[in-house]
């Protein structure tokens, strides 16, 4: 079993944005950084612009638990932010699966 952390400081996120590389599509932004720790650390940020507390909160649950389940698939060492864009207010829970592996596919580092 595979461990990953929150990724919870502002320092941490904003070193990924400025130093990462960044893939989109419609429900996500996911920008990735390699951290050399051996185990991924994992951000979720989802703007105000999004939806109220209840919504926003929701889509964060939704994006972790889909990353959690499919955990195994993703390669160590990897900071991970993952921003959710407003069509994610409609997301079903596969389809934000789906859209997270998709990302992950497009910055190579899924096993």
């Amino acid at each position: 079993m595979r461990f990953s952390e929150s990724l919870k400081k502002n320092r941490y996120f904003q070193n990924v944005y400025k130093n990462g590389k960044s893939y989109a599509n419609r429900y996500f932004v996911m920008y990735i950084l390699e951290n050399n720790l051996g185990r991924n650390r994992i951000g979720i940020s989802v703007s105000k612009k999004v939806g109220n507390s209840v919504i926003r909160h929701h889509i964060t649950r939704l994006v972790r638990e889909s990353y959690r389940l499919q955990e195994e698939m993703f390669c160590c060492g990897w900071d991970i932010v993952v921003i959710a864009r407003a069509a994610a207010k409609q997301a079903t829970y596969h389809e934000a699966e789906k859209s997270l592996l998709h990302l992950g596919r497009l910055h190579r580092i899924l096993n």
